[in-house]
């Protein structure tokens, strides 16, 4: 698969890639890392990195916010653009927290 870009929001590399929004790989959130795909990428590694780069975009934000409040610099338009990119990030990473609850739900009801 190829990469997933919202005008501007994080770029995502999906299966068959070693990096998240152009970085290398590194980290899991709590233990999710033992299981590893064949390009040795964890899924908890995916998320942790996924939410960073989610919290980057809002702390741009969030920055170039402050610098307009302060004076130093940066026009509406910008920072406006600014703060809706980081609202659709942080839109479409509940989107996939949200399916990932779903299916874990889902296999949590699974007999065996």
């Amino acid at each position: 698969m190829g990469q997933v870009s919202l005008s501007g929001s994080p770029n995502l590399n999906l299966p068959g890639s070693a990096t998240l929004d152009g970085g290398p790989v590194g980290g899991a959130i709590g233990g999710l890392d033992s299981s590893e795909g064949a390009d040795g990428l964890s899924f908890g590694a995916v998320l942790k990195n996924a939410v960073d780069s989610v919290n980057a975009v809002n702390n741009n934000a969030g920055v170039q916010i402050n610098n307009l409040i302060a004076g130093r610099g940066g026009d509406m338009s910008s920072v406006m653009i600014a703060v809706e990119k980081a609202d659709a990030s942080f839109q479409l990473m509940m989107q996939v927290r949200n399916k990932i609850v779903s299916a874990y739900q889902d296999i949590e009801k699974m007999q065996f």
